[in-house]
């Protein structure tokens, strides 16, 4: 009997413990989720879209408007919904080459992309 519930105890233990790193791991995997600074400035749609046509539109269209649905900007949030912040972010920074985009790291400032991002959250595409 006091076998049974020692295993018992273990078990319980170890399914305790399983859940904490799962639950630890996903609070990891949101403080790495890149946040905007300038969430919900307004102010700064002019300025993220004027840097938009300086950087990105030769081939994502001035404006964001481009009639090829590969590089349509403007539907980011139809086709990532929550996870658009992330593959914006991580393309941005890192290329997608075979894709054509280059990494933009180094070359573009965080401040100027964040700028760009929320001029591009005031063009999404309505589902």
């Amino acid at each position: 009997m006091v076998s049974k519930f020692r295993s018992v105890s273990l078990t319980s233990a170890a399914l305790a413990a399983i859940l904490s790193l799962s639950s630890a791991g996903l609070s990891r995997a949101e403080e790495a989720r890149p946040r905007n600074p300038f969430e919900g400035r307004t102010d700064l749609v002019e300025e993220g879209r004027s840097l938009f046509n300086q950087y990105c539109s030769h081939c994502h269209g001035p404006n964001a408007v481009q009639g090829e649905r590969p590089r349509d900007l403007r539907r980011l949030k139809i086709r990532y919904e929550d996870g658009a912040i992330s593959v914006f972010y991580t393309t941005v920074n890192n290329g997608r080459m075979e894709k054509g985009m280059p990494p933009w790291k180094g070359v573009l400032g965080e401040d100027p992309m964040w700028r760009i991002f929320t001029y591009l959250q005031s063009v999404q595409t309505q589902p």
